[in-house]
């Protein structure tokens, strides 16, 4: 694995080192004792799968409020993402910046996402799975939001006409409105 810190203070990407010969290749995509070398999470306590049928389809964005501020490692198992990180957290020097970059099942790319970060996703073709480990577990009523088209984030979502849950529409309009406490 190959770490690259982002722009976003504690954002990673990583690079998976594929031990490739004639029956195809091998990757570790986790190690405990190199992530907490670099000081990020280690303790993932739980794996969920998001599986997309259309093209164009936009989960965002979200987190979940204190104390429950969740860390996760996201990548693209079938098909394309672009996937989107914003920094949520007030004393960042990266607060209110975004960043966002194509993870598709080809390249391998494994994002990880510090606590007090939101997150979000496109589709970029049907039938899409994408792969989550987080931390901590999930706690229903601390799930929050904003909009995706957030205009003071302007983020380049690469499709335009995107689909969205009813959910997500009615997020609030501004992450200044959701921001972490």
């Amino acid at each position: 694995m190959i770490f690259h810190e982002l722009h976003l203070s504690g954002a990673y990407r990583i690079e998976l080192q594929l031990i490739a010969d004639q029956r195809g290749a091998f990757a570790r995509r986790f190690c405990a004792e190199k992530f907490r070398a670099h000081g990020l999470e280690s303790d993932f306590v739980q794996r969920s799968v998001s599986y997309n049928r259309h093209a164009g389809t936009l989960r965002g964005m979200h987190f979940q409020a204190p104390p429950h501020l969740e860390a996760k490692l996201v990548r693209c198992t079938r098909g394309a993402v672009f996937d989107v990180m914003v920094d949520l957290r007030q004393d960042s020097t990266t607060f209110g910046q975004w960043y966002g970059e194509a993870l598709t099942a080809d390249n391998r790319i494994v994002l990880y996402i510090p606590k007090g970060f939101a997150h979000g996703f496109q589709t970029l073709v049907d039938d899409t799975d994408v792969d989550y480990e987080i931390t901590p577990a999930y706690v229903p009523g601390a799930e929050r939001g904003f909009r995706f088209d957030d205009p003071s984030l302007a983020i380049n979502w690469p499709i335009t006409d995107a689909i969205l849950s009813e959910r997500d529409n009615a997020l609030p309009a501004s992450f200044l409105e959701r921001r972490l406490g």
